[in-house]
């Protein structure tokens, strides 16, 4: 662990150096040891950021911790800076990937359990009632739309409402990939109009397909396509061995930044 958390803040404070990011001469306690804190408490704490910053501070890793409340506004002051992270981190993945291959899924995150429903604070409407269908059951929450590489290591991902549909979540990826790119999903990313629009960049857009597919394709295709997305299944697993049971939030913002900080946790996870 000792060695994790030293690269972490090591990661976390030459990004922000490169950045020039400005720093107030009168803090105590650094917003690299700030972003450290919350990624540990990812990594180790099941995100609990209580647990985390006494362990750091009685360790001796960060000898000025703040208070609980403080260090949860120094924290959303700084939440665009995990995602210029992740973002880094993800450049490094592509640039490491053998192929042009890449992997789309979602996973479902519920803020509450089902009969808690009616009692929900933190989001109210029918718009994040989502389905799981490889269960068969229905959630409450949000979605992680994300993309992997062929070796599993996440480079782009997204939230949205529990019931928003992988076939409208595939609008809303950047797709900031190489040329010559294959984006491999399950049968509910089929969109014969991306596929058309996407393959006009030079990008190549082969979902699983259903039986009754206007667009048939080879069996030995579709083996090698479900064999490499059992990738991001594995990804998907990562994840939520890193999940709390249930995740502790009092805001919408803050429940989104905790789901957001466990993706980034994956990937810096990949590092090791």
């Amino acid at each position: 662990m000792d060695t994790q958390i030293i690269v972490v803040f090591c990661l976390v404070d030459d990004m922000l150096k490169a950045l020039h990011h400005p720093q107030d001469p009168q803090c105590q306690m650094t917003d690299a040891e700030v972003m450290t804190t919350a990624i540990v408490a990812m990594l180790y704490f099941k995100g609990n950021f209580a647990l985390a910053s006494r362990f750091m501070a009685e360790y001796g890793y960060i000898p000025h911790m703040l208070s609980k409340s403080r260090f949860n506004r120094r924290l959303h002051r700084v939440a665009a800076l995990f995602l210029t992270l992740f973002l880094r981190l993800g450049e490094t993945w592509k640039h490491l990937s053998e192929r042009s291959i890449y992997i789309m899924d979602s996973y479902p995150i519920a803020v509450c359990d089902n009969y808690r429903i009616p009692r929900a604070k933190i989001y109210q409407g029918e718009e994040w009632r989502g389905y799981i269908a490889s269960k068969k059951r229905y959630f409450y929450g949000v979605r992680i739309h994300i993309l992997v590489t062929e070796q599993g290591d996440p480079i782009e991902f997204f939230l949205a409402p529990g019931a928003f549909s992988d076939t409208s979540a595939l609008r809303l990826y950047q797709f900031d990939v190489p040329a010559q790119t294959w984006l491999i999903g399950d049968k509910a990313y089929t969109d014969y109009t991306m596929e058309d629009l996407m393959a006009e960049a030079g990008v190549f857009l082969a979902p699983l397909r259903k039986k009754n597919s206007l667009r048939p394709i080879p069996a030995y295709l579709t083996y090698l396509q479900a064999s490499i997305r059992k990738i991001v299944e594995t990804t998907g697993s990562m994840i939520e061995r890193l999940l709390p049971k249930s995740i502790h939030a009092v805001t919408a913002q803050g429940f989104e930044l905790k789901v957001a900080l466990f993706v980034l946790a994956c990937s810096i996870n990949r590092l090791w």
